[in-house]
């Protein structure tokens, strides 16, 4: 079958639920991944076909009923590195490399190795980049879901860097999972952490609420801080002097996030915003 016939198809199928746009893109990045067919060898050779086209109708009913194309593939790209995803991990976002930029920009003149710490890894995405972007630097990582530790230690591998993973639920820690942070102070301590209230979920996506992991998406209207009180007060306890917190933060709560350190004894505070002028970054120094 003719690529360009899977591509008419592909637009016609998908129309009313993307964009033309994004269904071009869509299929230019599926055929690069099941047959490594770039656009630029397509347009050249109008007339490429393949016999095995049944992957890409398999990813054409995924499509129509919303999976994220990252979850068809198992993998995105993240910071210049490629990771594996799963329905157990949240895909990366662009604003979320955004802060692991800022970290490594605030942290590139320290010639000492230091010591981060990623609460709620997931993917292991932000661990991952840091431990491949900054020299010396000695990474751990915890998160509460197993399967997503799975996931982040493949990504590891993958990447070729060597990171500390641990299980552990930073709301209820537990103290036989925390022997290998007991005599660990940190530099940097850095969390994106599930930010998302319940009554945000109408402005959200059905491909986000459908598919990606809830446990790392939402917390309770009534208590929409509970994770950064936790891990701020965990922090005092763990960073060194003069060691900085970095959060990823609900871009409606940058007062309150402010104000929660400031409460806590951080100084030198900095609510920065992402690339759409939205408050999506904070950070403090102890």
């Amino acid at each position: 079958m003719k690529l360009l016939d899977i591509k008419e198809t592909f637009v016609r199928e998908l129309n009313g639920v993307y964009p033309e746009q994004e269904c071009v893109s869509f299929f230019n990045l599926l055929i690069d991944f099941y047959y490594q067919v770039s656009r630029l060898q397509l347009a050249i050779n109008v007339n490429l076909e393949v016999q095995d086209y049944n992957k890409m109708l398999e990813a054409l009913v995924l499509l129509k009923q919303e999976v994220p194309i990252q979850y068809i593939t198992g993998e995105t790209l993240f910071y210049g590195l490629h990771f594996c995803v799963t329905k157990n991990t949240l895909i990366p976002r662009p604003e979320t490399e955004e802060l692991v930029d800022w970290i490594i920009n605030t942290n590139c003149k320290l010639e000492k190795p230091i010591r981060v710490l990623d609460i709620g890894t997931g993917s292991g995405c932000i661990a991952i980049a840091l431990a491949k972007h900054m020299p010396k630097v000695q990474v751990y990582a915890i998160d509460v879901s197993k399967e997503a530790l799975k996931v982040a230690k493949n990504n590891a591998e993958k990447n070729n860097v060597s990171i500390t993973f641990l299980e552990q639920d930073i709301l209820a820690p537990d103290a036989s999972n925390m022997d290998a942070l007991l005599d660990v102070n940190f530099d940097v301590i850095v969390s994106n952490p599930p930010y998302v209230r319940h009554l945000e979920k109408k402005m959200m996506h059905a491909n986000v609420l459908n598919n990606e992991p809830h446990l790392a998406l939402f917390v309770a209207d009534d208590d929409p801080l509970k994770f950064y009180q936790a891990i701020t007060k965990f922090a005092k306890v763990k960073l060194k002097t003069k060691g900085i917190l970095f959060f990823e933060i609900n871009e409606y709560l940058g007062t309150e996030m402010k104000n929660l350190l400031q409460t806590e004894g951080f100084k030198d505070i900095d609510l920065k915003q992402d690339f759409f002028g939205k408050d999506r970054m904070l950070k403090g120094c102890i």
